[in-house]
C-alpha cells in the first residue's frame, strides 16, 4: 500500500473547491455504460420453417380469433394477475441491484460531526470541543473490474424485464386456452343434454316395439343403460366445466366464486395461418430468447470481473476536517489528508484463480443454455406447424365419418322398425355417431389449442396500447 498524506494547518479562504478538483477530473473521465442487447446466435439455423402463411398477427394475437371477451379479459389479467405483479416486481429489485452496482464508479463522500465536553471537577473546569469533516474516496476502475459489474447488472436487468414479457405471454396464452375451454365444456354439455333427448326418444321406440312383443326386454335395459350413462357424462362434464371457471377467475385475480363467464357463445372459427417469418427473426423478437442471450452477456461480464479482481487496485482517498472550542471557531482552521492506496492480493489460497474458473464455466454453462433455448424456440414452431397440418386432416375424417354415422342410423333404424335388424346394430350405430360428434368438438379445440401454441411461440413482447 502507498499512502502519501499532506496536511497543512493554515487559514484556506475556499478549501472544499480545491479538496474536490482532484475527484470532479477523475470522474469526468468515467464512460457511461454501453449495453448490446442485439441477440445473436451461436448456432446455425436454417433459412425458413416448414410452412407460412400469409396472416399478419401482431404482438396481441388473440385478437385475431375476434372475441371482445376474450380481449377484456386478458386486459383484466395483466393488469390484475397476482402471479404476473409478483414478476414485474422482480423488475423493480432488478433496477435498484443495477443502481447499486453502478455506485461503485461514484464518489463515495461522507460527512461527520461530532461534540464532546469535558470537565475537570478538580479545578472546576469545563472544555468543549466541536469538528465537522468530510471523507472521500474513489476506485479508479484500472483494469475495468467496477465496469464489468455494473455492466452484468444492466444485463441482468434487461434479462429480467425479458423474463416478464415471456410471463405476459403465457398469461395471455394460458387465459386464452382455459377461455376456448369452459366454451368448449359448455358445448359438450348441451351436445350431451342433446343427446340424452335423442336417447330417451328412441327409448319410448323400443319400449313399444317391446310391448308389442316385437323385441326383448334386454334391448330395453341397454337403452336404459346409455341414458344413465348420458346422466354420469353431465355430472362430469359439469364438475369440469365450475373447475375450469374457478381456473379462470384466479388467472384474471379473481375469486372462485365469482362469475365470470356469462357469455354463451360458440367456439371461433380457426384464423388463417400466420406469416412465420425466419428463424433469425424469430431469436431477435422472443423475450425467453432474448432473456437467456442477456444472462450470456452478464454471466460473461461478471467472469472479466473475476479475472480483474486479481490485478491491482487503485483508490484514492482524502479527508477534510475543521475543530474549534466553539461553534463560531469551527471553520477557522482547516486539516486535509489525500491519500493513495494501491493493494494487491498476493497469498489467497487459490481462492481468486478458483472464481476465475468457476464463472468462466458458468458462461461456458449459460452458451449452451442459450443454445438449447434457441433449438427449442424453432422446434416450438414446427411442431405447431406440423400438428395443425395433422389435426386439420383429422377433423376432416371425423367431419366424413360423422356423416357416414348419420346416414348409418338412419338406415338400421328404419331396418329395426321393420323388424329385419337387430337392436345391437342400432346401438352400436348411434353410440358411434354421438362419440364422434363429442370428438369434433374436442378436436376443434384442439385446433384451437394448437394455433395458440403457435401464436405463442412466435410472438414477441406484448406492445402496451
Amino acid at each position: 500500500m502507498l499512502d502519501y498524506p499532506k496536511e497543512t494547518s493554515k487559514k484556506q479562504t475556499s478549501p472544499i473547491c480545491g479538496f474536490f478538483f482532484i475527484f470532479c477530473l477523475l470522474i469526468s473521465v468515467a464512460g457511461c455504460v454501453s449495453v448490446n442487447q442485439q441477440t445473436v446466435s451461436p448456432i446455425p439455423l436454417p433459412d425458413s420453417f416448414s410452412a407460412s402463411g400469409k396472416a399478419i398477427v401482431g404482438t396481441q394475437w388473440w385478437r385475431a380469433f375476434d372475441d371482445s371477451h376474450l380481449n377484456g379479459f386478458i386486459d383484466t389479467a395483466c393488469n390484475k394477475n397476482f402471479t404476473l405483479l409478483a414478476t414485474r416486481e422482480r423488475i423493480v429489485q432488478a433496477q435498484a441491484l443495477a443502481r447499486q452496482a453502478g455506485a461503485s464508479q461514484s464518489l463515495s463522500l461522507m460527512a461527520t460531526g461530532e461534540f464532546s465536553s469535558r470537565r475537570d471537577y478538580q479545578n472546576k473546569l469545563n472544555t468543549e470541543t466541536f469538528s465537522f469533516g468530510l471523507a472521500a474516496s474513489y476506485e479508479i476502475d484500472l483494469w475495468g473490474r467496477l465496469k464489468n459489474k455494473t455492466d452484468a447488472a444492466i444485463f441482468e436487468l434487461e434479462a429480467t424485464k425479458a423474463d416478464y414479457h415471456s410471463a405476459q405471454i403465457s398469461l395471455s396464452s394460458e387465459v386464452t386456452l382455459t377461455w376456448f375451454k369452459i366454451i368448449e365444456a359448455r358445448q359438450q354439455l348441451e351436445l350431451l343434454q342433446q343427446q340424452k333427448e335423442t336417447n330417451q326418444k328412441v327409448l319410448q321406440v323400443i319400449t313399444v316395439q317391446f310391448r308389442s312383443g316385437k323385441t326383448d326386454i334386454s334391448d330395453v335395459l341397454q337403452q336404459r343403460q346409455l341414458i344413465e350413462s348420458n346422466t354420469g357424462a353431465l355430472a362430469t362434464l359439469r364438475a369440469n366445466k365450475r373447475v375450469l371457471e374457478h381456473q379462470f377467475a384466479i388467472l384474471l385475480g379473481h375469486p372462485p366464486k365469482q362469475t365470470t363467464t356469462l357469455y354463451l357463445g360458440q367456439l371461433p372459427k380457426l384464423p388463417p395461418l400466420p406469416q412465420t417469418g425466419v428463424p433469425l427473426a424469430l431469436i431477435t423478437r422472443r423475450p425467453d430468447v432474448k432473456s437467456s442471450f442477456l444472462t450470456l452477456q452478464a454471466v460473461d461480464q461478471k467472469a472479466a470481473a473475476a479475472v480483474a479482481s486479481r490485478f491491482p487496485r487503485l483508490s484514492l482517498s482524502a479527508n477534510l476536517s475543521t475543530t474549534g472550542d466553539s461553534a463560531k471557531d469551527l471553520f477557522s482552521d482547516w486539516f486535509s489528508t489525500l491519500a493513495a492506496n494501491l493493494t494487491r492480493p498476493i497469498i489467497d489460497g487459490g481462492y481468486l484463480q478458483a472464481e476465475v474458473l468457476r464463472t468462466e464455466s458458468v458462461a461456458r454453462q449459460q452458451l449452451n443454455n442459450y443454445s438449447q433455448t434457441i433449438l427449442e424456440a424453432i422446434v416450438e414452431v414446427e411442431n405447431a406447424l406440423v400438428r395443425e397440418k395433422e389435426l386439420q386432416h383429422s377433423l376432416t375424417s371425423k367431419e366424413i365419418q360423422l356423416q357416414l354415422a348419420a346416414d348409418t342410423v338412419t338406415h338400421v333404424a328404419n331396418r329395426y322398425r321393420q323388424g329385419v335388424e337387430n337392436y345391437q346394430r342400432v346401438l352400436l350405430a348411434l353410440i358411434s355417431q354421438q362419440n364422434l360428434q363429442r370428438s369434433i368438438l374436442g378436436s376443434r379445440l384442439a385446433l384451437l389449442s394448437n394455433r395458440i401454441a403457435l401464436y405463442r411461440a412466435l410472438s414477441g413482447a406484448i406492445e402496451e396500447r
